[in-house]
């Protein structure tokens, strides 16, 4: 009898260490798995050698204002977030006096990929897609002429000017200087007086076969718009941009008169999501389509054939072509740089985007930073 029982505890405890051993085993495997997992996603992680972009954004940071920061989407998430601030005196200086003449608070603070600036004519690409949502909507063509909308400009003999001449700086509108035309837009009470405006400058050739880089052709594109829904430019760009695409730091300056041009302020982390549903062919991040993929399309097409005469373009932009809102470049890049220094970017070839946010006035040399930066970008997402 005491065998039997020696034996059926034995079992017992055979049955017991086996289950131990089971489990043991079981949790080694799931060790090695995560262990493996880390390992592939660190080699993942290692193609992509950000360090020459590094050097670029500490080199460069002092030419651009003093302060600077960099978001980069590649493959269905960011992949860079880094930031320079470094003010020298002299820059203080100038924000400060630029505070004075403005009226506001001089702004000291570090930016981050949070930090709100205005982004000057990187609202271009914003204002530009905001239009194409009444085109997917079919509530819009393309080219409808602008005098079925706005009868001023019938009257001053520019009503034949289409929807596409406004998006892409081909209207032969000739525009004044940007800091004389900004002037003009702060006595403005209505999107009808600066329409009014508009209509009193002079023409340059003919429609469609001049470009002029200004803020006059989305001015107009943004009136339209007002008169189509019977809301503020503002509401508009908030209800099918911002809203869908969760850009909650970005707006139009809450003014009477929207500048659809150039009024925009955002941060890197807001626009490079606007970016990535470009990319994504007029989809968002969460699935959500903001934009059709013909709208996508018809954005990016080369609006500058041969027949069209150059009037005038911005040394930095660096663009091939123009389409709607947005510069066609080499190697595959999107942009619509501000004139404050922010550069956004997205690249069909490599399936990337980058949002460079920084505030300074010198022009010089932009163009040329721009392009070193896209190679580096490139090279780093091969």
């Amino acid at each position: 009898m005491a065998k039997i029982q020696n034996a059926l505890v034995m079992n017992i405890l055979n049955t017991a260490e086996f289950i131990i051993f089971r489990k043991t085993l079981s949790i080694m495997k799931k060790a090695l798995l995560v262990s493996a997992l880390i390992f592939f996603t660190g080699t993942l992680s290692a193609q992509n050698d950000f360090s020459k972009v590094d050097e670029w954004l500490k080199a460069n940071t002092p030419d651009m204002g003093g302060r600077a920061v960099l978001v980069v989407y590649s493959k269905g998430k960011v992949v860079y977030t880094a930031a320079q601030n470094n003010l020298s005196r002299r820059q203080k200086m100038i924000n400060r006096f630029v505070a004075r003449r403005t009226g506001k608070e001089a702004d000291m603070a570090d930016l981050n990929a949070d930090s709100r600036q205005p982004i000057a004519s990187c609202s271009k690409w914003l204002s530009a897609a905001l239009v194409m949502t009444f085109v997917d909507e079919g509530k819009l063509q393309l080219t409808d002429t602008i005098g079925k909308y706005l009868p001023a400009l019938s009257k001053a003999g520019k009503g034949g000017i289409t929807v596409w001449q406004c998006l892409s700086h081909t209207t032969a509108i000739k525009a004044p200087a940007l800091k004389e035309s900004l002037a003009e837009l702060k006595d403005n009470n209505s999107m009808d007086d600066a329409i009014a405006d508009i209509a009193t400058m002079p023409m340059e050739g003919a429609p469609g076969k001049v470009f002029h880089y200004s803020n006059v052709g989305l001015q107009i594109a943004g009136a339209i718009l007002e008169k189509i829904s019977g809301k503020t430019f503002e509401t508009l760009f908030n209800e099918r941009i911002a809203t869908p695409l969760h850009m909650t730091n970005t707006h139009f300056g809450h003014k009477p008169v929207a500048l659809p041009a150039g009024g925009a302020v955002s941060t890197a982390n807001d626009y490079l999501k606007f970016l990535v549903m470009i990319l994504n062919k007029g989809i968002a991040a969460d699935g959500k389509r903001v934009l059709s993929e013909q709208s996508i399309k018809q954005m990016q097409v080369n609006r500058l054939t041969a027949d069209v005469k150059i009037a005038y373009t911005p040394k930095e932009a660096g663009g091939i072509g123009y389409g709607f809102g947005e510069w066609v470049m080499d190697g595959g890049n999107i942009s619509s740089p501000g004139l404050f220094g922010s550069y956004p970017v997205v690249n069909n070839n490599g399936q990337y985007a980058a949002m460079l946010v920084a505030y300074y006035f010198n022009n010089d040399g932009r163009g040329e930073r721009y392009k070193e930066l896209n190679k580096l970008l490139a090279d780093a997402l091969k």
